[in-house]
């Protein structure tokens, strides 16, 4: 990557789910993981997670934190997938 699309001002916070925590989260909203929106190992936040922490699994989940002018702060998790 040429540069670290992290640092634009409009891509959102991207942060791995532990899987203490990713339990915590799924028994909160009450749900399977398999129930949680898809994000693709080749997107480029997902990649730049890899050479943080190492490999990414698919079937990790991942936490995106949005600032809102409305809403504050928006939390939203995402489910890795291959394809």
């Amino acid at each position: 990557m040429k540069f670290n699309v992290m640092e634009h001002r409009l891509v959102p916070e991207h942060h791995l789910v532990s899987d203490k925590e990713e339990d915590k989260i799924l028994k909160g909203l009450n749900i399977h993981k398999d129930q949680l929106p898809k994000i693709r190992r080749q997107d480029p936040c997902v990649q730049l997670l890899e050479r943080k922490h190492g490999p990414v699994e698919e079937g990790r989940v991942v936490k995106i934190v949005r600032l809102s002018e409305t809403a504050g702060v928006s939390v939203a998790y995402r489910l890795v997938v291959g394809r």
